[in-house]
């Protein structure tokens, strides 16, 4: 793709001037949409995008060449970035290295990061304030090479009986992909092995309840391929997932949307785009707004964990095997 020339462009947002170079830069060819696009996007679904990431460390996947180019994993914050753009340092024992991550607390922050080619937003699920604590239990329903939709709104039903159960408020999105993400506010009172733990022990009840068509299987290739997997594992530290309302790097700019309830049985993620979603936010708000006003006490899924460990069943796998 040649670059672009054209002029900058400058965007005020929340009492911030932020530059956007080469704003007709095509970033999506296929749907036509520019960096300016992608930059209106995030600021016509502000408060929503600015909700799901505030106060979380924050990977960014960038396409400094559009979609088609090659695609930046990018922890560290990239180099320039005004002094008001504020980070988190995370330390990575692994390596024994640390990282200052992106940490949005304002808009201005989400739309400078456009401005560095960012087309993902990729937060953790526990806060700057206790990063080793997390906040946020994610369930990943993800579906097999032969899996279809309409599979995973199924199995997305089973998860949702198996948390009325438990008394949880739960807030479904779509992937942007091929499937569905079920968010939990949990109160901060664990580590990333407690919350691994519960979450297993959640999928291993959704997959008693539909045994033909979600897994908990561990190794792909030992999957069927025609069932969902309900990925426990994207609660391990440092794994992250695309949060509600970050567009992803589909050639149709499809978006990580946040769903209603009554919306899931019948939803197709091709819905959900850069061109459509401004709309639908204007409509709805932010379906996930209120997310922080429902903690749930993870205690009795340690309990089922607890329990299945007792029958027999394996512990909690290592995430880096």
């Amino acid at each position: 793709m040649a670059p672009s020339s054209s002029p900058a462009t400058e965007l005020e947002v929340g009492g911030r001037t932020v530059r956007v170079s080469n704003p007709d830069r095509v970033y999506f060819p296929q749907a036509g949409h520019t960096k300016l696009d992608l930059a209106r996007y995030y600021l016509a679904v502000g408060e929503g995008i600015v909700n799901a990431l505030r106060e979380r460390p924050c990977m960014l996947h960038r396409f400094p060449e559009g979609i088609e180019g090659e695609k930046v994993h990018q922890k560290r914050l990239p180099r320039g970035a005004p002094d008001w753009v504020e980070t988190v340092r995370i330390h990575f024992p692994r390596w024994n290295r640390t990282a200052d991550e992106l940490c949005v607390t304002e808009l201005a922050s989400v739309i400078w990061a456009v401005q560095m080619s960012t087309v993902e937003f990729h937060p953790w699920n526990s806060r700057r304030a206790d990063v080793e604590r997390p906040d946020e239990w994610r369930i990943d329903l993800d579906p097999g090479d032969e899996c279809d939709f309409a599979t995973v709104r199924r199995v997305a039903g089973v998860a949702r009986e198996v948390l009325h159960e438990l008394g949880v408020t739960a807030y479904p999105k779509t992937t942007g992909s091929k499937g569905i993400h079920i968010y939990v506010r949990i109160e901060p009172e664990h580590g990333f092995s407690d919350v691994r733990r519960a979450a297993l022990a959640f999928a291993r009840e959704v997959e008693r309840r539909a045994p033909d068509e979600a897994t908990t299987t561990w190794w792909r290739k030992d999957r069927d391929p025609g069932a969902v997997f309900v990925d426990y594992n994207q609660n391990a530290r440092d794994h992250t997932i695309a949060c509600a309302y970050s567009v992803r790097g589909t050639p149709d700019a499809r978006v990580s949307a946040p769903l209603r309830w009554d919306e899931v049985a019948d939803c197709d993620p091709r819905d959900f785009t850069l061109a459509t979603m401004p709309a639908r936010y204007a409509e709805t708000g932010d379906l996930h707004a209120d997310i922080d006003d429902h903690p749930y006490d993870i205690t009795p899924l340690l309990e089922w964990a607890q329990r299945d460990e007792a029958q027999g069943a394996e512990p909690v796998p290592d995430p880096e095997e």
